[in-house]
């Protein structure tokens, strides 16, 4: 339920913008943020969506269960260029790219994952209490 968009030609900085506003949200949610943001990236952030949803359903999940779990915006290639500057120099200047990753998961994954990590508390804490009461009796 992965989705991966590589060398997006717009800048990291301002992908993360549109990011963090899907971030957690559930997928009919998250697309209506992304249809009527005013940035760039909005419609390539929904293409990618529906990318990962439609990877989603391969594994039979349902739309509606599904939420947004992660998305990370990274740096990608720098293309490097040249602009012509007063009395015949040259100013470099980098057009960066992103990489879009988007994960989804469902609203029963982040339960049973609380779940685990509940049990792995309860086990932690009762090895402790058990060497205090060994500490004591010795």
């Amino acid at each position: 339920m992965k989705a991966t968009l590589s060398n997006y030609r717009q800048s990291p900085q301002k992908v993360r913008l549109v990011a963090n506003v899907i971030r957690g949200k559930s997928v009919p949610a998250a697309r209506a943020a992304l249809l009527y943001l005013p940035q760039k990236s909005s419609p390539t952030l929904l293409k990618l969506l529906n990318s990962a949803v439609a990877n989603a359903r391969t594994e039979n999940a349902s739309v509606e269960e599904l939420f947004v779990k992660t998305v990370t915006v990274d740096k990608g290639a720098v293309l490097k260029r040249f602009m012509p500057k007063a009395r015949g120099r040259a100013a470099r200047f980098s057009r960066t790219m992103s990489i879009i990753r988007i994960e989804l998961g469902t609203n029963a994954a982040p339960k049973a994952a609380k779940k685990a990590a509940k049990k792995v508390a309860a086990k932690k804490t009762a090895k402790k209490a058990a060497k205090k009461v060994a500490a004591k009796t010795e």
